[in-house]
């Protein structure tokens, strides 16, 4: 029984979304100790942002008349979901940027989403298997903040991995994780340390669980 983990930070050791997603993963190993960690940084290894085009436009070619990047496009994209199907649970860090989705998750949903198996109006592979999604946002976007409704990212994200692919979401969304390098939001630093240890919390419950979720479903098979 494994757990996929996707990353996208380019923020490295910094990145607070890394960070509360490896509580998720502590809380994972925690309770099912022999349960294995697949792993994909998409910011460490982006999906080409030629990849989409090029496999679209393989799906309307027989596989005979494809070209050599059409090819490698489709391939990438099959690798891509062997990956998530070959999963029991899933934990998701992403960031918002630029009060949007990040453009290394967006390229590889739109490749994901061009091989047959994840093709719209097909029974979604992946429906009713559990995921922690952890969203992390620079600054705030509550209710009756200044950027209130700038948030285009989380939406997206939930709609995808949620209603499209059929997942079971559990969401961990920390807000002001830019208030300990900017001195412009020093007066929110308190009330984002109190939001970063809600969010851990969060994920520590949300990782433990999709542990109990794949040990009731295999104690179910034995």
């Amino acid at each position: 029984m494994s757990l996929f983990r996707l990353d996208a930070s380019i923020r490295g050791e910094q990145s607070v979304s890394r960070s509360v997603a490896d509580t998720a993963e502590a809380a994972w190993v925690r309770t099912h100790p022999g349960g294995a960690v697949t792993r994909r940084d998409l910011a460490a290894s982006p999906v080409p942002t030629d990849a989409w085009s090029a496999a679209v436009t393989a799906g309307f070619l027989p596989p005979d008349a494809r070209t050599p990047e059409q090819v490698e496009a489709a391939t990438l994209s099959a690798t891509l979901v062997d990956e998530l199907v070959a999963a029991d649970a899933y934990l998701l860090a992403v960031p918002l940027y630029n009060w949007g989705v990040s453009q290394h998750v967006k390229s590889w949903i739109d490749l994901i989403l061009t091989d047959p198996r994840l093709a719209p109006g097909q029974e979604p592979v992946l429906a009713g298997r559990p995921a922690a999604l952890v969203v992390t946002r620079g600054g705030g976007y509550g209710p009756g903040t200044p950027k209130e409704g700038w948030d285009h990212a989380t939406p997206y994200y939930r709609r995808i991995f949620g209603d499209l692919l059929g997942l079971r979401l559990h969401v961990t969304e920390v807000e002001l994780t830019l208030a300990e390098v900017t001195p412009a939001m020093a007066p929110l630093r308190d009330r984002a340390r109190e939001l970063l240890d809600a969010g851990h919390a969060s994920a520590d419950k949300h990782g433990e669980l999709l542990a109990q979720h794949v040990l009731g479903k295999l104690a179910a098979i034995r």
